[in-house]
């Protein structure tokens, strides 16, 4: 019997995702400096908060049956609508008939609702749009439900709005621009390059979607992930792509409590345009009936008393000052061909080298890298294929999240190191 014969097509089509074998390396060789996993800051984890948070919850009887008994499959009443107010607060708008606390989803994670909508909108070959380079564990789920994930370039202040209306124009000239469901944009300090997108480029994509939507047949939504937007160091915020859709028709907003607050809750949430809402949670039913209720309390109580506000600066801060060691370090020890920019948030620096250096998997400089005693993610990993252009090998994406302090600069020391005599 061939040993995946009897498997689903769902099954075949998927491969090992890139962050298990990376995750793997990790704990295989615990001597290993890793900047590659985008893990948060042991060092700003809330313990004592959440301590206190837990007697809260666990006050007397009621209210401990109460955290710990199921909840619904949408996700815990309160937190579902101080999500709402918070997200609207963000955006400067306010909630509306056409938005409401019942357009709020509670899932395991933002991940559960990238896979979510993706399930729900789309039949194998169809088509999302991605950044080019975009986050690459979201590739891992077009993979498995057969989507084609069409890349359109990232510049430094978003999507190229000329390679979205050529992507557009050349999927309706070919007949599939009916094949294609949603665009998936990260838009705060972006996964892998730590870029933002600008609210007048928000602004002018979403016009453009919508404006090929007659020759698609149906509506062409939007998957807007800002799971990086609470971590912002320095500068203002930016609207998200929900404010521009008051019908609450076309935008899906995604967030997450986990990064900003604590990894090991796992509590993610959409904002979702309402016709989506039931199918989602169909699907999700399905899944898992309905989120952790303890951890949904928990941070219900963690936004109700501030306590999740009075710990964003603290973790900020943090990662601030991990961001500046790491690009102090870069500018030391990495040589003058190596080109990146310095990010205002996130987790992440996006280092580009000359085209002729391959930094993938099979690549001389990351088996280098490996023998030095440092990982990193090969940027070809967040590069969707494409018949008109080969992935770029010249990339790779460093996290200076989970990364010890004391590491860091020894990390990108050996690393530039393994650069150097790689003739860079």
């Amino acid at each position: 019997m061939n040993e995946t014969e009897f498997l689903s097509s769902l099954a075949r089509r998927s491969s090992d995702p890139a962050i298990s074998w990376l995750m793997k390396l990790t704990l295989d060789q615990p001597d290993l400096i890793s900047l590659a996993a985008g893990f948060t800051d042991n060092e700003t984890l809330p313990v004592a908060e959440v301590g206190a948070l837990t007697t809260e919850l666990m006050r007397d009887d009621a209210a401990g049956r109460a955290a710990l008994q199921y909840g619904s499959t949408a996700g815990d009443p309160e937190l579902r609508k101080l999500t709402l107010e918070r997200v609207c607060a963000q955006d400067g708008i306010t909630p509306s008939a056409a938005l409401t606390a019942d357009d709020v989803v509670i899932t395991n994670g933002s991940q559960q609702l990238l896979y979510l909508l993706s399930e729900v909108l789309c039949d194998p070959g169809d088509i999302v749009l991605v950044e080019d380079p975009t986050y690459f564990v979201y590739l891992g789920i077009c993979e498995a439900l057969g989507i084609e994930a069409t890349p359109v370039r990232l510049e430094p202040d978003g999507i190229s709005l000329d390679e979205l209306k050529r992507t557009l124009q050349r999927l309706k000239d070919g007949g599939a621009l009916s094949r294609l469901k949603f665009a998936y944009l990260v838009t705060y300090f972006q996964n892998p390059t730590g870029w933002t997108t600008s609210f007048e480029k928000k602004r002018e994509a979403f016009a453009i979607l919508r404006h090929y939507e007659a020759a698609a047949g149906h509506p062409i939504f939007v998957l807007e992930d800002a799971g990086y937007r609470d971590l912002r160091f320095t500068g203002p915020d930016t609207p998200s792509l929900k404010s521009l859709d008051p019908a609450n028709e076309r935008v899906a907003y995604s967030n997450t409590y986990t990064k900003p607050f604590a990894t090991g809750i796992k509590v993610g949430y959409g904002v979702l345009p309402r016709p989506l809402v039931r199918h989602v949670l169909r699907s999700k039913g399905n899944h898992d009936f309905g989120s952790a209720n303890f951890n949904q309390r928990l941070i219900a109580l963690a936004l109700r008393s501030g306590t999740y506000d009075r710990h964003l600066p603290k973790m900020q801060a943090g990662y601030r000052r991990r961001k500046e060691l790491m690009g102090d370090a870069l500018k030391k020890h990495f040589p003058s061909s190596a080109q990146w920019q310095e990010a205002n948030g996130g987790l992440y620096f996006w280092p580009e080298l000359p085209a002729s250096h391959d930094t993938s998997r099979d690549g001389a400089i990351f088996r280098a890298a490996l023998d030095a005693g440092v990982l990193y993610v090969p940027g070809d990993l967040c590069f969707a294929s494409s018949p008109l252009r080969p992935k770029p090998k010249n990339c790779m994406r460093l996290s200076f999240g989970g990364t010890p302090s004391a590491q860091i600069e020894e990390g990108i020391k050996r690393l530039g190191a393994v650069l150097r005599t790689r003739g860079l």
